[in-house]
């Protein structure tokens, strides 16, 4: 088993784990602190074996007066405290996924974190999500930078932004996945009919960034561009009744095989977030003549997913061409979404 993000509470957790030792060193008030939170809910990362990180994640309504300046009136998501140990990319995505998420599902209008000069890697992942300075706090502990997220004034840029989208002036696709890697591809949008053994903790491993590979030519998608995923049948059934839309990701970039300059290239390029392990992207390398990927950010999945015959006969979808990378109208694609009854707030045009 692999490091999974889990939902527990503070009396679950024993202070004297190692884990604590540097909170305790950098807040003199934390052990009193721990132990007031006791019945309070917290994510935590570990395996079986080991705890490596903790997010607490608070809501505070009303202006926010102990950061300088102060942050205005609003339904603030505090980071309340926050560590990660290791240096892995994917689990800092798994973690901010997660703070956004949770904002989104409080009603938040804003996130902030407050975070120590020496956690230069912390304070770079927050920004990469589009989390600006804002001013500092100051305690008995010392001096925290301050940092925060509006969750109503949307960035221009697609990972800024994330996890909300704006699809004016770009195209709409949907795009198949086989069921065999759908669940691997996308945890949180496993299916209702699924068994739950297939993810352990779902969701909880997700990534922001997901790797598509195939034969198609995805480079007819552009950054930017809408790509409703779509899991083809599972045989058990007609596909009219089988095969759902599941949930929307958004284009980064797409390349072809020749764009990689050797197998490790491309090996270091898919591996992080494709459901491909090295052997079977080596196979791809060796014996696909035409190879294509696609990397897009996972933004939001469907709370009810979409049969391919509600497709059809209630967003007007056509059954001609093929649905392996097809476009979509706007018109068929806000209808499926609509459908999918997501958070509306997410897509903003």
């Amino acid at each position: 088993m692999g490091r999974k993000l889990r939902l527990t509470k503070f009396k679950n957790l024993s202070l004297d784990d190692p884990f604590f030792d540097s909170l305790k060193e950098g807040y003199a008030e934390f052990p009193k602190w721990f132990a007031r939170k006791a019945e309070d809910d917290l994510y935590v990362v570990d395996d079986d074996t080991e705890l490596s990180g903790m997010i607490y994640l608070k809501m505070e309504n009303g202006p926010v007066n102990d950061v300088a300046p102060p942050l205005p009136a609003g339904n603030w998501m505090k980071v309340g405290t926050l560590k990660i140990v290791g240096k892995g990319t994917k689990l800092g995505e798994r973690v901010i996924k997660k703070i956004f998420d949770t904002a989104l599902d409080k009603g938040a209008t804003g996130i902030y974190v407050t975070v120590f000069e020496v956690h230069k890697q912390l304070i770079k992942l927050f920004k990469r999500y589009g989390f600006v300075e804002h001013g500092t706090k100051t305690t008995d502990n010392g001096v925290e930078h301050v940092l925060t997220r509006s969750l109503t004034d949307h960035d221009q840029d697609i990972l800024a932004r994330y996890p909300f989208m704006d699809f004016s002036g770009k195209n709409r696709w949907l795009l198949a996945v086989y069921p065999e890697y759908h669940t691997r591809l996308l945890p949180d949008s496993i299916l209702n009919n699924e068994p739950q053994e297939i993810v352990q903790d779902v969701s909880h491993t997700n990534t922001i960034h997901k790797i598509y590979i195939g034969k198609l030519s995805l480079t007819r998608m552009k950054k930017g561009d809408a790509v409703l995923i779509y899991r083809t049948s599972d045989k058990k059934g007609p596909a009219h009744y089988r095969s759902v839309a599941t949930s929307v990701c958004v284009v980064q970039e797409t390349h072809s095989k020749k764009d990689f300059a050797s197998v490790d290239d491309f090996l270091g390029y898919c591996l992080p977030h494709s459901v491909f392990d090295e052997a079977e992207l080596r196979h791809m390398f060796a014996t696909y003549g035409r190879l294509y990927t696609a990397k897009m950010t996972y933004n939001v999945a469907f709370n009810k997913r979409i049969t391919r015959g509600k497709m059809i006969d209630e967003a007007g979808v056509p059954v001609q061409p093929r649905w392996d990378l097809k476009p979509l109208t706007k018109e068929a694609f806000d209808e499926i979404v609509q459908m999918g009854q997501i958070n509306e707030s997410i897509i903003i045009n």
